[in-house]
């Protein structure tokens, strides 16, 4: 299936470059966020799942 796709399509490299560079400019950017998030907010939301909202009113 690609092999048609690549032979039949003119500028196919072209897609695929620049496929591959929106996928990996993303990727590099979701890891730069990660690595410079602050541990408190790591924390926050690690336990989120398990604590209750503290500005949640209860009835």
């Amino acid at each position: 299936m690609f092999k048609q796709f690549i032979t039949s399509v003119d500028g196919s490299l072209g897609y695929f470059v620049s496929s591959f560079g929106i996928f990996a400019v993303f990727f590099i950017l979701v890891t730069v966020l990660i690595l410079m998030m602050k541990k408190e907010d790591v924390e926050y939301m690690k336990e989120l799942p398990l604590k209750e909202d503290q500005h949640e009113t209860t009835n």
